[in-house]
This record gives C-alpha cells, sequence and structure tokens, in this order.
C-alpha cells in the first residue's frame, strides 16, 4: 500500500461510522455503577467494612473465586461509596488498592511497604534499605493521627509465592505496633485454596472472614453483556442471537466475565476490519479463535528454553508423523535441537516431567500407557488445532534463536 493509499485508507476510516460508540465499556478496566448479579457479596463486604466509618477496626477479609467472577470489581464498587461516606462524614479512614502481580510495586515485601510508604507522602528509593528501616519509616508515617487504613491486596497468592507467607505474618503484626492507626487487609484471591496452604499462625491471624464469588452462568453473562453492549455499541448494530452465543461461550470457559466482555470486543474489532455494518454470530466464533491462539502464544512465549524445545520436538513430529508420537521419538529430536541452541540435554525422565506440564497448560496431550515388559511411556496427540501450529512453530523459532 503506498503511502497516498494509506492516506486515503485513514480518511476513510475517519468518515465512515464505526460499530462501537464507547469500546471502553468494554474493558476490565471500566467500573460500571451497576453491578448484575453480586448484589448478595456487595452487600456482604459493605457490611463488613462499615464499621471503619464508626472508627471500629473492621475484620480482615478475603474474597476468593476463578478469574472474572467480579471480585475486584465488587471490592472497589464498596470502596468508592466508603471513601464518598467518610469524606462527607469527616471519618478518619483511607483505603489502598494494590495489585500484587504489578512488577515494582508490589512484587516484593519491601517494594510493597515502600509503595505505601510513598502513599503518605515519604520519599523512600525502591531498593537499598533494609527491610526492617522500611517498615519503620511506615509505621511512622501512618501513625501520626487517629485513623483506620484498609489495605485492598488484589492476587495476594502472587505476593506470597514470590516472597513466602511470612511477609503476612509481618503485614498482620503490624497493628500492635501502632498506637493510633488500625490496619485492616482485604485479600483477593483466584486461588480457592490459597488459605489452606498458609502457615497456621498466619492464616489464624489473617483470615477472620472470607466471601467466597461464584462463577457466572450463561443467562447471568447474557445480562452482564447487554447492560455493556448498549453503552459500548451503536443502537442495532449486533446480529440478534450473537449475545447469547458470546455468553454460551464465556460460561463453558468457568464461567469468566472478562473472557466474556473480551470475546465481544474482539468480536466488534474483527467485524469493523471487514466492514461489516453489524456483529455477526461469525465474528463471535472468529473472536474466539483469535482469543484462543494469543493466549496460547502468550503461555508458549514465557515457558523456560527447555520446554520450548520439548514442544517445538513434538511440534516437528507431529509434521512428519502420521503415527502416533511417544515420549522416546521426542527425546532424540529434542536431544538434536538443544545441540543447535547449545543448551545441555535434560535426562529422558526429566524431559517426560517437561511433556507432563505442558500437558498440564493444555498445550499438549499426553497420556501415560503401559508397554509391558518394556515399561511405560507417554502418548502425546495435539490439543492445539494444526492450522495454529505453524504460527507458534516460527514463535518457538525466534525465542530459541533457531
Amino acid at each position: 500500500m503506498v503511502k497516498s493509499d494509506i492516506n486515503k485508507f485513514f480518511e476513510n476510516y475517519l468518515e465512515k461510522k464505526g460499530l462501537f460508540e464507547d469500546k471502553k465499556v468494554l474493558q476490565s478496566s471500566y467500573t460500571p455503577n451497576n453491578i448484575p448479579h453480586r448484589e448478595k457479596e456487595i452487600k456482604e463486604i459493605a457490611s463488613m467494612m462499615a464499621p471503619a466509618l464508626r472508627e471500629e477496626k473492621p475484620s480482615n477479609l478475603f474474597l476468593y473465586g476463578k478469574t472474572g467472577t467480579g471480585k475486584t470489581l465488587s471490592v472497589l464498587h464498596v470502596k468508592e461509596k466508603l471513601e464518598k461516606v467518610s469524606t462527607s462524614k469527616k471519618v478518619g479512614l483511607k483505603i489502598f488498592y494494590l495489585n500484587c502481580k504489578l512488577k515494582k510495586v508490589a512484587d516484593t515485601e519491601y517494594r510493597l511497604i515502600a509503595t505505601l510508604a510513598r502513599q503518605f507522602g515519604q520519599n523512600v528509593p525502591i531498593t537499598g534499605l533494609p527491610t526492617d528501616e522500611i517498615y519503620r519509616i511506615f509505621i511512622e508515617s501512618i501513625d501520626k493521627e487517629s485513623k483506620n487504613i484498609i489495605l485492598i491486596l488484589d492476587e495476594i497468592d502472587q505476593l506470597v509465592k514470590k516472597a513466602g507467607d511470612e511477609i503476612l505474618y509481618n503485614l498482620t503484626r503490624l497493628n500492635s505496633e501502632l498506637k493510633n492507626t488500625q490496619i485492616t487487609f482485604v485479600g483477593i484471591s483466584n486461588d480457592l485454596r490459597f488459605a489452606n496452604d498458609l502457615d497456621p499462625r498466619v492464616k489464624s491471624s489473617l483470615t477472620e472472614e472470607d466471601i467466597n464469588f461464584p462463577s457466572y452462568n450463561a443467562l447471568q453473562l447474557q445480562d452482564i453483556l447487554n447492560e455493556r453492549s448498549k453503552k459500548a455499541f451503536r443502537e442495532k448494530t449486533i446480529e440478534q442471537g450473537a449475545i447469547e452465543k458470546c455468553a454460551a461461550l464465556a460460561a463453558r470457559e468457568h464461567g469468566d466475565a472478562r473472557r466474556a466482555l473480551d470475546l465481544l470486543r474482539v468480536a466488534g474489532e474483527l467485524a469493523e476490519r471487514e466492514n461489516s455494518e453489524k456483529l455477526l454470530i461469525k465474528h463471535i466464533d472468529k473472536a474466539e479463535e483469535k482469543i484462543e491462539r494469543d493466549l496460547i502464544s502468550d503461555v508458549v512465549s514465557t515457558l523456560p528454553k527447555q520446554s520450548q524445545l520439548v514442544l517445538l520436538s513434538t511440534f516437528n513430529l507431529h509434521d512428519k508423523m502420521n503415527s502416533k508420537i511417544f515420549t522416546g521419538d521426542v527425546y532424540n529430536l529434542y536431544k538434536k535441537l538443544s545441540s543447535d541452541v547449545g543448551l545441555k540435554p535434560l535426562t529422558q525422565r526429566r524431559m517426560s516431567d517437561l511433556i507432563a506440564e505442558l500437558d498440564m497448560l493444555g498445550i499438549i496431550n499426553a497420556r501415560v500407557i503401559s508397554k509391558g515388559r518394556y515399561g511405560r511411556t507417554r502418548e502425546i496427540s495435539m490439543t492445539i488445532p494444526d492450522s495454529e501450529i505453524p504460527d507458534i512453530k516460527e514463535g518457538l523459532t525466534k525465542w530459541l534463536n533457531l
């Protein structure tokens, strides 16, 4: 496309009306005024946080549920309402939200406390001070006047995974060192077993109350999509049945509202690229394929190099062989590729463990079968459609510098 063609393309693009009215409404960062099918959970969160308005310390609270079940949305909704009331009534209350998955913000004990200290006006370095010192600065900064602090830690399991559960014990002990201030913790986790794996002393001091967020069903997802689509799209630009199809696909994938909204947004983008006057059911199907492909590509790109080598070996064998693929076949090719990349090959047993991990991620299917007196092996088949394998192989070749 020459320069003049590109200019004409952009001019035409601006002149024609798109399908979207406000695309932000379909993004995960958007907080709606109304949160359908979470009234009960929102009321529970509000009732547990309400004592802060009487300058009493609320109980620590944990919210559990799979991704896309409205945990963060619900707690931020309550946070906003609580802050408005506390400001109007001049109540000493500060509420902070931190996502523990964000790198260099709250992914280590030091960074977490340093980030909080900066919220209270302390100019502390990102790294460099002893941990005891950063705690001392934080305690001094928050204990100057009488108030309640509610600290919301989203994806708290990620913090514990990196820093250990000792950090939670240290945080809960802060109240014993404070004279004027009281801290309440609200933890949010996608891992339903998170609290069970904590050290008993940490669990007893931290998890006072908990709320479980169930997955949405297809009808509930329809309600959510219908409400958002009214603001996100221009009137009469969605084919009848498209919303229902989108909700059904997302309900099949664990009732994830975030997934449903992503599907609808990507479907709208694909429809616009095709110059379609409406978002059609076929665009929902195409969006699902694209999201699935992008998700697998993201997972594969972050795998350790040894796992990427095993996966590339498996793909190459799949291309060459019409028969079944076994661990031994993969290992022979894996050793050759290891040499090409300059990595020391693992033992066949260790490589077999990596195959099992790829199976757990859903990238391949590895079924353990018995070969009688020759022992056991894994029979490997593809879970990824053949049409998507070339793109992933191209990515693997690039990431491995082959």
